[in-house]
């Protein structure tokens, strides 16, 4: 059914939707242009006006965005260094060019004509992930959606052209990455976790240099080796990426893949004279992985995860030398006698480091197994019932531990 707010104007579908059409996935939203008009009447037609930044509106019943066409010039450092310019002048090709990548600088018309001026379709059907012009390195972000993007279209093959690549590592080396904030990091990389191959956000800023700048600490473990023998990829990084690849194979939940891809930062700390071996990883890397939580702004219940998991993925891996004393203090340092989802998402996040290596990724792993029966074991003993015979205080909490390392020991026995 016709709409008569847009009578008369200029309207495309463009973006993500158009994209996402062509490539037969469903869109989750929405956007269009629209051309040869002012925000004064897109006002007067009922849409109204959000952002200050950009002439943007919401349709007063659907609440899809309307933008007007525009162009924008660089005027400083950043994400926001930008003067936008829409007048009833500026044209769909125009608005089409300032995008960041061919693929998403595609627009249809209301009766469903493509419009492709720089050769989107054809990129989405080779697999390439190209900027459309030199403007693509006045905004860092770019860099951040473009690996995004290769995270998503990794299943397909979708690959970054190398002219891209080079002017992705051109506006590393001017410093243009540097202005990048942390909201704006933090909101691509969860993002980007939750995409089908969340590890090729990583390999694509690493291979243009910007990982090194917003990542330094999953950058250096590049190079670090590791004891082959449990090791057959040798390279820390390497394995870091196979572990991540791992929990997306695991999970959909991105807390865990946060965690599982932050587990090993300490090996980057590592003196050079210990390697191939990393003791005590595991405590240089909780500091590290706090640290970068906190330069990021990341949520605490993505941080407080990733800090267990960092802390405590070693005990994972000795499941079969712990005493029963050590699980229950295991369960109670990660809280998961209050939160029994928790010890789930830590299960989770050492069993993708446990398949994390070449010709490990279908092991079958008792290591969750043991601390399951464990856990189940532990529960069993009920505070309730102590309290009942009079226990209280420091008392009640002794006895509460004891009788269930005793149910635990009785488990494991069994």
């Amino acid at each position: 059914m016709a709409d008569p707010r847009l009578d008369g104007l200029q309207v495309y579908l463009v973006g993500g939707a158009v994209r996402d059409r062509l490539l037969g996935v469903p869109s989750q939203d929405r956007d269009f242009v629209v051309v040869g008009t002012t925000a004064e009447e897109m006002i007067r037609r009922g849409f109204r006006p959000v952002g200050k930044d950009f002439p943007v509106f919401l349709h007063p019943e659907s609440a899809e965005e309307y933008a007007l066409a525009r162009t924008e010039r660089k005027t400083g450092a950043g994400y926001h260094g930008f003067a936008c310019h829409a007048t009833p002048e500026v044209t769909l090709e125009e608005d089409l060019k300032r995008r960041d990548l061919t693929i998403n600088a595609m627009a249809e018309t209301m009766a469903g004509e493509l419009i492709d001026p720089f050769g989107g379709a054809e990129d989405l059907r080779l697999g390439r992930l190209r900027h459309v012009s030199e403007a693509f390195s006045e905004d860092p972000v770019r860099i951040l959606r473009i690996a995004r993007y290769a995270a998503r279209f990794g299943c397909w093959g979708f690959r970054v052209t190398h002219a891209t690549n080079a002017l992705m590592q051109q506006m590393v080396v001017n410093g243009e990455v540097d202005a990048l904030v942390p909201e704006r990091i933090w909101k691509e990389l969860s993002r980007a976790l939750g995409e089908t191959t969340p590890a090729r956000f990583f390999e694509v800023l690493r291979g243009c240099g910007a990982l090194a700048v917003v990542f330094p600490e999953l950058d250096r473990l590049f190079g670090v080796p590791q004891p082959k023998h449990h090791h057959p990829e040798e390279d820390t990084g390497l394995h870091v990426m196979l572990v991540l690849e791992q929990a997306a194979r695991l999970t959909d939940d991105i807390r865990v893949r946060f965690a599982a891809l932050l587990h090993d930062l300490g090996k980057g700390t590592t003196p050079k004279e210990e390697w191939p071996k990393h003791h005590a990883h595991e405590a240089r890397g909780v500091e590290l992985t706090r640290a970068l939580c906190q330069r990021l702004r990341v949520p605490a219940e993505f941080r407080d995860l990733a800090l267990l998991v960092t802390q405590y993925h070693g005990l994972y891996h000795r499941s079969d030398e712990l005493r029963p004393a050590s699980f229950v203090e295991t369960f109670e340092r990660i809280d998961a006698f209050r939160r029994p989802e928790r010890l789930d998402q830590f299960l989770l996040a050492c069993e993708a480091d446990a398949r994390g290596r070449p010709g490990y990724e279908n092991l079958e792993l008792e290591n969750g197994h043991r601390f399951r029966q464990a856990f189940s074991a532990a529960r069993t003993v009920a505070a309730a019932e102590l309290v009942a015979k009079g226990y209280k205080g420091a008392q009640l909490g002794e006895q509460l531990r004891q009788q269930r390392i005793a149910a635990v020991q009785h488990a494991l026995a069994s």
